[in-house]
């Protein structure tokens, strides 16, 4: 219930332990009050912590496991994201290198997760891709280096575009066009054959219409980032905007939503 309330003020990321929550919110979006009717609703204490960008990356560096992924299907190596200082991998298919900095998207958490395993079951040979809501960019560079001849990564934060702008060079990718923007919508991609939607409950549902927009019938759309308890209001979402619901997958209480554009 406390995640789901503070995902309705603009929390973006969570850390659980057995009898703590740690939520995470931009400076810019912090309301004390709002934060304050939360608590008081569910009867908890908090406490605040203002977390500088340097500490995170630090702190990212010293502890920061890579991450193998196997393919749902074969089970053979499929992706390993390492940062550039770990020995690349010469069992896997990709070998991707990510530095997240402040931003979302290094494969460890069970939504990026599941977005690269759906990704894996897909052909992306040739197709024009947007991923709305980039961060660091690991989704639009697996995408590259599955094969997709068009991606655009989308984000508003300077910081994820400047990060993400970073592991694409690192990655060696030459088909990503970054765009700075609040929605999602594409500069030179006439309709994407799929869209990778990777954010939250709110900001899918503010751009549901521009998201089918930006494809054309038979579009697939993966989205995630959502929780299992929203699993109602989502679908009845999709279903109303016509999007055919494919598949409805979870890990850790996140959901993973694969769909087509009718």
């Amino acid at each position: 219930m406390l995640i789901a309330m503070l995902d309705q003020i603009e929390y973006e990321g969570y850390e659980e332990s057995e009898k703590c929550l740690k939520a995470f919110i931009k400076e810019t979006l912090f309301e004390q009050s709002l934060l304050d009717e939360v608590a008081t609703t569910l009867n908890c204490v908090f406490q605040l912590k203002f977390i500088e960008e340097e500490n995170w990356n630090a702190n990212w560096e010293s502890s920061f496991e890579p991450i193998l992924l196997l393919h749902p299907e074969t089970k053979n190596p499929f992706a390993f994201i390492r940062a550039s200082f770990h020995q690349p991998s010469t069992q896997v298919i990709h070998d991707l290198i990510i530095t997240p900095k402040m931003s979302f998207g290094t494969g460890h958490h069970a939504t990026t997760f599941q977005m690269m395993e759906q990704m894996s079951l897909l052909d992306f040979n040739g197709t024009n891709v947007i991923d709305f809501g980039t961060g660091t960019g690991l989704l639009a560079i697996l995408a590259e280096k599955m094969g997709a001849s068009s991606i655009e990564a989308i984000d508003n934060d300077d910081w994820s575009i400047n990060n993400a702008i970073e592991n694409i060079e690192a990655n060696h990718c030459s088909s990503i066009k970054i765009i700075k923007a609040d929605i999602c919508h594409s500069e030179s991609i006439a309709k994407a054959d799929i869209i990778l939607a990777n954010i939250n409950l709110n900001i899918i549902l503010a751009n549901l219409d521009n998201i089918i927009n930006c494809g054309k019938s038979g579009t697939t759309v993966l989205f995630s980032g959502i929780l299992v308890e929203d699993e109602e209001q989502i679908c009845l979402s999709l279903t109303y905007k016509k999007l055919n619901i494919r598949s409805v997958s979870s890990k850790n209480n996140w959901l993973l939503i694969n769909c087509s554009i009718i």
